[in-house]
């Protein structure tokens, strides 16, 4: 049994402190605004990250932390209140009371700048444009310098049960670039909690982990075709053509070997494997 604590209990967050507490883990979930009941039994402490004195009492005595924070919002600001403050007074925190549990940070491929449709891999070179991707990999790579037993996981982008950003782009008919292709990448929300469940298994298990695991599904397609398919499955209409984005930051296919040579089996290989249930199970 492991004693762990998860900072940042979103819907991600909260489903892994679930799956853990169930394998017979003792789990703690750091949160701004704890449920004031858990069917489950996890422990939750209250606190803002990017405030010092919200952290002064929380226990470090811990052998494992996930870091699964999201930013407020899409801009500098927030992504410093929470790459560079909120990630500094964590590590101060743990600092003075001399603990160095093993961090699991789940950081985003956006890290990598490359945009020519290229295949992407944990050994690629991540040097994104933008500044907010810029803070993702200085976070990185501050954990990574403090302890090689540290993990950063790249999540592609995440779909699932109430992230419907694709679905409901879709039902608006969008231009999207066709030729040359421009590929998106994926991996489904229940995927995610069982990437971060499955590497916990296999440290607690002894196996020998890399630094970095790069976590999305089999299947990198070209957006074209998953608004066409999805189209398709939707009964609306379909995408027109756009012409080429010359100036398109992210346009790359991510390989997940890996991950899957670890032992990790995806639940939704495909975007069609994970799209469809969300068809028929919710209302667009």
């Amino acid at each position: 049994m492991a004693k762990i604590l998860i900072i940042g209990c979103g819907a991600i967050g909260t489903q892994l402190a679930h799956v853990l507490s169930a394998k017979g883990h003792q789990v703690t979930g750091l949160k701004r605004n704890p449920p004031k009941t858990d069917t489950v039994k996890v422990n939750y402490f209250a606190a803002d990250i990017t405030s010092a004195a919200d952290l002064k009492d929380l226990p470090t005595d811990f052998d494992t932390l996930y870091f699964i924070v999201s930013p407020d919002a899409r801009s500098e600001e927030s992504y410093r209140d929470i790459y560079e403050s909120g990630l500094n007074n964590l590590l101060n925190q743990f600092s003075l009371a001399d603990s160095s549990p093993h961090w699991i940070f789940v950081s985003s491929t956006s890290v990598y700048g490359q945009s020519q449709g290229e295949w992407i891999d944990e050994n690629s070179i991540a040097q994104p444009e933008n500044v907010t991707s810029q803070l993702i990999r200085r976070a990185e790579q501050k954990l990574m310098a403090l302890d090689a037993d540290n993990i950063v996981v790249r999540f592609s982008g995440i779909y699932g049960p109430g992230r419907k950003y694709l679905l409901k782009m879709v039902m608006q008919s969008p231009a999207i670039q066709k030729n040359p292709p421009y590929f998106t990448n994926r991996i489904h929300q229940q995927d995610c909690v069982g990437v971060l469940a499955f590497l916990l298994e296999r440290r607690l298990a002894g196996v020998a982990l890399e630094q970095c695991y790069l976590a999305s599904d089999d299947d990198p397609a070209p957006l074209w075709e998953v608004m066409w398919w999805l189209a398709e499955h939707l009964k609306c209409q379909p995408p027109t053509v756009k012409s080429v984005d010359k100036d398109c930051e992210m346009n790359k296919r991510c390989n997940n070997q890996r991950l899957k040579a670890l032992g990790y089996k995806f639940s939704y290989p495909s975007f069609k494997d994970g799209y469809l249930e969300l068809i028929n199970s919710e209302t667009v």
